[in-house]
């Protein structure tokens, strides 16, 4: 849906995930607990999100690494393509040429 609007996937994933981060640390902050649980509830929110920060990251870049790859492989069998059809040209080329000449 966000594609249709021109609002790419990936703006839309980290607008979300910044507005849960916000809406959660108010949530924390407001919620009557003392001092040191607020404390060890941050700790735990800030820990869970950095890993899974991490995980996003990896997953992204595993993902590219294969964009790369399946690019590289796609260029190749493209590259191998248009010089079969480059010396297909060239050959016909030269027999006309030589059929040309012995006319």
């Amino acid at each position: 849906m966000s594609e249709e609007k021109g609002i790419p996937a990936g703006t839309v994933l980290v607008s979300f995930m910044a507005g849960a981060a916000i809406g959660a640390g108010l949530a924390l902050l407001l919620a009557p607990k003392s001092g040191p649980e607020m404390r060890e509830t941050i700790t735990d929110f800030a820990e869970d999100a950095v890993d899974k920060i991490r995980e996003y990251a990896k997953d992204a870049q595993e993902k590219i690494k294969t964009a790369i790859d399946e690019g590289k492989d796609t260029l190749a069998e493209k590259k191998s393509i248009l010089g079969s059809a480059i010396e297909a040209g060239r050959e016909a080329m030269q027999k006309e040429k030589e059929q040309s000449t012995s006319l």
